[in-house]
């Protein structure tokens, strides 16, 4: 946890216009790393002003936490691309004051490779006066140590197309060409009534704004238990991005945003069909196995001051219901390439055990350490290439 001594205040979480509704800065650092810029080189401008960066193995650290939403996606599509050998991966602790992310986990608290104590020095490394908030994730320059970009939504595309030199063999395709123009408006659709839906919910500071938050979440949410009523993904038989993108909103739910976002009509273990596509992808290697539910309720109930001054982290709920069978199977498709997988040994999991056994594995170590410590367990090491 952080050293008291060196607190700098409480974070501040939310901005609210004048009806209470919360409102989410959207603006981030719009550099891309491609496949045009010739390796080696400096980033070249662009007409409107941002940078394009040379993809490079080794040349960038993905910054991430646990905890974080947005910041698990990338972490989620790094490992099912097998990008584990071409670019490094630094995890900040779930809980942080108003200078942002800090590396407190890491050994004498400051990351191992950019060897910086908080997030927040890469940014101001490139940008002195950097204006917004200091957010994961975010890719940084290991020589320079300066951040990139943190612009999430284009991290784990760019991982797709950009960096396809690096994958590893039978990488799956998360964003296919022939999907794209439906699932543009599906992912729309997640990002505005499900992954910002429920801290619409939370952050409201008006009960018409709270409800209003509420209602447009849960409906939502019913469109897509009917949506996967007859297709195991969203998009059908394969995961593609759309489903990392609901998938770390889906398995934080019951064990956060139920009770500290208030976004209580139900949980989702009593809506049978986004249910059991949770189950599925929760025993999928790359989703349940780097899901950290520690870290993910210290970040929420202890960060969020404002909505729980105590700070009091709950104790539940049970979350062993994630390892039962899903009988999703039924529908067709298939992981992607789960041989490669589970094959493999993980240094800190086991060895050859099936998708379902990974992650039971990982959840009743998480459970079992829930109640036992508060600390942190380190980032999963990079699967091996086969």
């Amino acid at each position: 946890m952080n050293n008291k001594d060196d607190w700098a205040g409480d974070a501040q979480n939310r901005t609210n216009n004048e009806k209470g509704e919360f409102v989410r800065d959207t603006n981030y650092i719009d550099d891309r790393i491609v496949n045009t810029v010739e390796p080696g080189s400096d980033p070249v401008e662009q007409p409107d002003g941002t940078y394009a960066w040379p993809v490079e193995k080794g040349r960038y650290r993905l910054i991430a936490a646990r905890a974080c939403p947005w910041a698990h996606r990338t972490i989620i599509a790094r490992r099912l691309y097998g990008l584990e050998d071409a670019i490094s991966l630094g995890l900040a602790g779930p809980t942080h004051d108003k200078r942002s992310w800090t590396f407190d986990v890491d050994p004498d608290g400051v990351d191992p490779v950019l060897q910086i104590p908080r997030l927040q020095d890469a940014y101001f490394a490139r940008f002195p006066d950097y204006p917004r908030g200091i957010t994961v994730p975010a890719i940084v320059e290991v020589s320079s140590g300066q951040v990139v970009t943190n612009k999430y939504s284009d991290i784990t595309i760019d991982f797709g197309e950009q960096w396809k030199e690096f994958h590893r063999p039978g990488a799956p395709d998360l964003y296919p060409e022939e999907l794209r123009e439906e699932m543009k408006p599906v992912m729309k659709y997640i990002l505005t009534e499900v992954n910002n839906g429920v801290y619409r919910c939370g952050f409201a500071t008006s009960q018409a704004a709270y409800e209003d938050a509420h209602d447009r979440l849960w409906t939502a949410l019913d469109c897509l238990e009917e949506r996967l009523a007859d297709r195991r993904y969203l998009m059908g038989e394969n995961i593609t991005e759309a489903d990392i993108r609901l998938f770390t909103t889906l398995v934080r739910f019951d064990a956060v945003y139920h009770s500290h976002f208030k976004a209580s009509r139900n949980k989702i273990t009593e809506m049978p069909n986004l249910w059991g596509y949770l189950r599925d992808l929760f025993q999928t290697p790359g989703f349940g196995d780097t899901c950290d539910f520690t870290e993910m309720k210290q970040h929420y109930y202890t960060v969020h001051k404002e909505i729980n001054p105590t700070q009091i982290v709950p104790v539940g709920p049970d979350l062993s219901g994630l390892i039962t069978p899903h009988e999703r199977e039924s529908l067709g498709g298939s992981p992607p390439c789960p041989r490669y997988l589970t094959s493999r040994r993980h240094r800190d999991i086991g060895t050859r055990e099936e998708p379902g056994a990974v992650a039971g594995r990982v959840l009743r170590l998480e459970l079992t350490r829930a109640r036992e410590l508060r600390g942190y367990w380190r980032a999963l090491p990079a699967l091996p290439q086969p």
